[in-house]
């Protein structure tokens, strides 16, 4: 019974990451318009060009994938950190941290943090 949740977050934190990576790389949502002047958009307006976003996407396609499979989940925690990071800075600094209180934003948050602590030894034992 202890194997389980892990599998059931890992699947759910993988699930989240391809939803957000392939929306936007097929394009499936249109583009939001967003204020003029806000730092929102000003921070859009200024990676948004630069392929950046792009880019950050295609990792959290990769990330969501490594995640979800049991055996790679540690490397898939490794290559979502950073981008985990950068979604909590953002909101924190950007945007408004109150959107991390949404369940998506606290599903971002808890699901890592659980298994980095279910799989510590492993995780540990990879960037050792």
């Amino acid at each position: 019974m202890k194997k389980y949740p892990p599998i059931i977050a890992g699947v759910i934190l993988g699930l989240l990451f391809l939803m957000a990576s392939v929306t936007f790389l097929l394009k499936l949502v249109p583009e939001q318009k967003l204020p003029e002047g806000t730092p929102i958009a000003m921070f859009m307006a200024a990676f948004g060009p630069t392929g950046y976003m792009t880019f950050v996407k295609i990792f959290e396609l990769l990330g969501g994938v490594l995640v979800a499979i049991p055996k790679t989940r540690n490397l898939g925690l490794l290559v979502l950190g950073p981008i985990i990071l950068n979604i909590l800075a953002f909101h924190i600094f950007v945007a408004d941290p109150k959107q991390l209180l949404n369940p998506m934003g606290i599903l971002v948050v808890v699901l890592p943090l659980y298994l980095l602590w279910v799989e510590r030894k492993k995780f540990a034992a990879l960037i050792n």
